[in-house]
């Protein structure tokens, strides 16, 4: 436990931002995860949960929850799956 006040405040901002990392990143791995399941179903409306899942990665590179490469990555092997299952 803390003793300075400085120390204190620091402890509180980081459980804070690490709450809300945990937030930003459930909501982009719950995104891809329903956007592969869609598309492995080859239900209707792919395309819309694959631009959630994009809306969401983007938003998790701007924060600095993932790094942008990642979340470049990540897309791409999604489309890529798309893709194939399209064939």
């Amino acid at each position: 436990m803390p003793n300075k006040n400085s120390a204190k405040k620091a402890l509180r901002q980081s459980i804070k931002r690490a709450a809300a990392n945990k937030e930003i990143k459930l909501a982009y791995k719950q995104a891809v995860k329903a956007a592969k399941k869609a598309i492995d179903a080859k239900e209707e409306g792919v395309n819309t949960k694959i631009q959630f899942a994009q809306k969401k990665l983007d938003k998790a590179a701007k924060n600095g929850v993932i790094k942008k490469n990642t979340a470049s990555r990540k897309l791409s092997r999604l489309m890529k799956k798309a893709e194939k299952a399209t064939k």
